[in-house]
C-alpha cells in the first residue's frame, strides 16, 4: 500500500449528522492506513433558518473532532465570500493525490463542483462516496429534484470513481446517473463505536434508562423523517396485549424534522403512553451513550433505507436490532448475529420480532467490519483510479 495525500470533504459538526461522523470517522481511518490525510467541511450548509434542526446549529452535541494529526479547514460556508478562497489555498498547500466527496444534500454541490474543479486544476482523481443519490426531503420537492439532478451530473463529470455502501445502491446509483463506466466500489461501513467512553470506572452507571428493570426496554433513535416509519412502530407497540405489555417499554430519542408530527401524535394518543420515553430533540454524544447503554433492543423500521447511521451505532454496542428489509438494510447488517429482518410497512410483524428478540437480550454481537475494513477496501479503489505513478513530491506545509 502506498500512502498518498488525501482531502475528505463532508459535513462539518456545525450542523451536526450522520454524515459528520462518517466524514470524521473515515478521515481517521484513512490516516490510521498510513495516508497522509486532511479534512474540508461544510461549514453553513444553508441559512440556519431553513436547516430542519435550526435550534440547535452551532450547539457543542460532539466531541468528535478528527484526529490531532488531521489538518482540518472548517469550513466552507454556502455563500462562499470569503471562505471558498481559503478552501483553496488550504487544498494548494497540501497538492492531493485525491480529493474523496461525502455527498449527501443538494444544498453543497455548487462548492462540491468548485473543489472537484480546483482539484482537478491541482492534478488531483476525485472520487464521489454516496450515502443515498438524493435526500429524501429534496426529492419531493421539484425545484431542488431538478437543481440536484443538474448540478450533479457537473459535479460527477469530474469523478474518476465512487464509493456507495450496497449493491443495491450500486444498481441505484446507475439507473440515476450515467457513469460512463467508471469504478463503483463497494465499501463496508465501520462501526460508530465512539460514542462510549473508552475507560469506565467500577460502579460508574451512565445509563439514561427511564425502563424499570427486568422490562424489555425497545429504543428507536435518530432524526424523526416521513421515511423512518416510527408510527409503524408506534402502532406495533400499541398492539401488544393488555395482558404482556407489563414486559415492555419504548424510549423513542430524536429531532422531528420536515414538519413529521405523525409519530409524535401517535405517541400521545398511545394507550400505552405511560410506557413510553420520548426525548424529542437531537441529543448529546454522551446522552445517546446513556440510552444506548440502557437499552436492550434497537428497532429501525425505515419505509426506505440505502444507509442508516443508527444501524452502525446499534452493531457498534452489539444490541438486538429488529430492522425492516428495505433497500440496503439486509447488506449492510450481513454478518451480524443479532438481527431479525421484517416486512416494510408491517406493524404486526415488527410486534411479533419484538416478542421474539427477548431471548436475545443480555448478548452482544460483533459489528462485521472495522474502519481497517473501509480503508483497506479504498485502497483498492485508489489504485483503480489513481494508479502509483512518479511524481514530483509535495512543497512542505508551512
Amino acid at each position: 500500500m502506498s500512502s498518498r495525500r488525501i482531502i475528505v470533504v463532508g459535513s462539518g459538526t456545525r450542523f451536526l449528522s450522520g454524515i459528520s461522523v462518517y466524514t470524521l470517522r473515515l478521515a481517521d481511518a484513512l490516516a490510521a492506513a498510513g495516508h497522509r490525510v486532511a479534512i474540508v467541511t461544510m461549514r453553513q450548509l444553508l441559512p440556519t433558518r431553513f436547516y430542519p434542526g435550526r435550534q440547535r446549529v452551532g450547539q457543542p452535541l460532539t466531541q468528535l473532532d478528527g484526529g490531532s494529526k488531521i489538518a482540518r479547514f472548517d469550513g466552507v460556508d454556502w455563500h462562499w465570500i470569503p471562505s471558498l478562497f481559503h478552501a483553496a489555498r488550504f487544498m494548494a498547500r497540501r497538492r492531493p493525490d485525491l480529493l474523496i466527496l461525502q455527498w449527501w444534500t443538494g444544498t453543497v454541490l455548487h462548492t462540491y463542483l468548485a473543489l472537484a474543479l480546483i482539484a482537478r486544476w491541482l492534478g488531483a482523481h476525485v472520487i464521489v462516496e454516496f450515502h443515498e443519490v438524493q435526500d429524501t426531503g429534496e426529492v419531493r420537492i421539484r425545484a431542488a429534484r431538478l437543481y440536484a439532478r443538474l448540478m450533479g451530473r457537473s459535479v460527477l463529470r469530474l469523478a474518476s470513481g465512487f464509493a456507495v455502501h450496497s449493491a443495491f445502491d450500486r444498481e441505484l446509483l446507475g439507473a440515476s446517473f450515467d457513469l460512463r463506466g467508471r469504478p463503483v466500489s463497494v465499501l463496508p461501513h465501520g462501526p460508530h463505536d465512539h460514542y462510549q467512553p473508552p475507560v469506565m470506572e467500577p460502579g460508574d452507571d451512565r445509563s439514561a434508562r427511564q425502563a424499570p428493570s427486568g422490562v424489555l426496554d425497545l429504543l428507536f433513535f435518530g432524526v424523526i423523517r416521513p421515511y423512518k416509519g416510527l408510527e409503524d412502530l408506534v402502532a406495533a407497540f400499541d398492539s401488544l396485549e393488555p395482558a404482556e405489555i407489563s414486559g415492555y417499554w419504548l424510549t423513542v430519542v430524536g429531532e422531528t424534522w420536515e414538519g413529521w408530527t405523525q409519530p409524535a401524535e401517535r405517541i400521545k394518543a398511545s394507550r400505552y403512553r405511560d410506557r413510553i420515553t420520548f426525548v424529542n430533540r437531537y441529543v448529546t454524544d454522551q446522552e445517546l451513550h446513556g440510552y444506548l447503554s440502557g437499552a436492550d433492543a434497537v428497532v429501525l423500521p425505515y419505509r426506505r433505507s440505502s444507509l442508516s447511521g443508527p444501524l452502525h451505532v446499534a452493531m457498534g454496542y452489539g444490541l438486538p436490532i429488529v430492522m425492516t428489509d428495505v433497500g440496503g438494510n439486509a447488506e449492510a447488517a450481513e454478518g451480524y448475529g443479532g438481527i431479525k429482518l421484517v416486512p416494510v410497512a408491517d406493524p404486526a410483524a415488527i410486534a411479533q420480532a419484538v416478542r421474539g428478540i427477548a431471548a436475545m437480550t443480555g448478548t452482544r454481537f460483533a459489528h462485521p467490519h472495522s474502519w481497517a475494513h473501509t480503508a483497506d477496501a479504498y485502497d483498492a479503489l485508489f489504485d483503480r483510479v489513481a494508479p502509483v505513478a512518479a511524481r514530483q513530491p509535495a512543497a512542505p506545509i508551512r
